[in-house]
């Protein structure tokens, strides 16, 4: 299988190297398997001859026509953290014939895939529009923003969708080369993952900050303080829109188009990560925790933690 992975300049060092070492390791390591996959024929791609990385490193590429006949296109994140420069940088001239790029190899119907802010790129490319898709928790507001036309889930952190592979946050670029490992072998992504001392992360859930998500928009940011305030007991939505001045249908739009789901998924969003707070730093009780977050049963709470977190009471109190 032949992979171009685009090297630009601004591009996110860890992405790259995290790519290139995962898919090296795989070729070094499938002979170690009674029947190996075929090995992966890796090459980095630029624009120009030499690249600097975002931590100013020099990156000598092949030409970029060579991903013209790759089976795969990889392209890492760009080093940018700041929403309203990430957009200005993927939008603007400067990332114009990476969007080109991207756009004629889908064309082509050759397989893209990205991480992290990478994902940005893509949608700005339209191949990820009428898709599934998951990029950085903390940018998931802004990213639901700009590209309506995608179905965006950040809790995964890895998303196959109509021949686009997008997967979440910073060192999630080690679960997408993993991913494109285990396409042709999960015998082998296994054998890397061991080798790499790297856990399966199906969820990016467990390191979401629900904080940090609300403060792109002010509703949200308020109802958010008011639920934190509020969670030890029962809460209406009416009454937290009815605090914070504005109607329950207001509230509701304004979750639903930030986050992407319901006021009440949010409180428990809220509780789950408070619950799990509490667990990892003090001795309480599942009980007692279920209730300083408002659940009567501990049940409740375990269920709930399970199904977010992807982890029990028990290992999350572990950590």
């Amino acid at each position: 299988m032949d992979i171009a992975v685009l090297a630009y300049d601004g591009v996110f060092d860890s992405g790259l190297a995290a790519i290139l070492d995962v898919l090296d390791g795989a070729n070094a390591m499938r002979t170690e398997l009674p029947e190996p996959p075929p090995a992966w024929n890796v090459t980095t791609v630029g624009f120009r001859r030499r690249i600097r990385t975002g931590a100013g490193h020099v990156v000598e590429t092949a030409p970029v026509a060579e991903a013209e006949k790759s089976d795969l296109l990889l392209v890492p994140a760009l080093a940018e953290r700041r929403p309203d420069a990430l957009i200005a940088h993927v939008s603007g001239p400067v990332s114009a014939a990476a969007r080109k790029l991207v756009a004629a190899t889908r064309e082509r119907r050759t397989p893209v895939a990205s991480a992290c802010t990478g994902t940005f790129l893509l949608a700005e490319s339209g191949v990820l529009d009428g898709r599934q898709a998951t990029t950085s928790w903390w940018l998931a507001p802004y990213f639901r923003k700009r590209y309506p036309a995608v179905t965006i889930d950040e809790t995964r952190m890895v998303t196959s969708s109509g021949g686009v592979t997008t997967a979440g946050a910073a060192f999630g670029h080690v679960d997408l080369a993993l991913a494109i490992v285990r396409m042709s072998s999960p015998a082998l992504a296994d054998l890397v993952a061991r080798y790499l001392v790297v856990d399966e992360r199906p969820s990016q859930a467990a390191y979401t900050i629900s904080a940090a998500l609300a403060q792109s928009d002010p509703t949200v940011a308020a109802f958010e303080r008011w639920a934190r305030v509020h969670l030890d007991e029962p809460i209406a939505i009416s009454d937290g829109a009815s605090a914070i001045g504005v109607s329950e249908r207001t509230l509701q739009r304004a979750v639903r188009r930030t986050l992407g789901t319901s006021p009440v998924r949010f409180v428990q969003d809220l509780r789950i990560e408070r619950a799990s707070h509490l667990l990892r730093t003090t001795d309480m009780p599942l009980e007692v925790i279920a209730r300083k977050v408002g659940y009567e049963h501990a049940n409740t709470l375990r269920i709930l933690l399970r199904e977010r977190t992807g982890s029990t009471a028990g290992e999350l109190r572990r950590r």
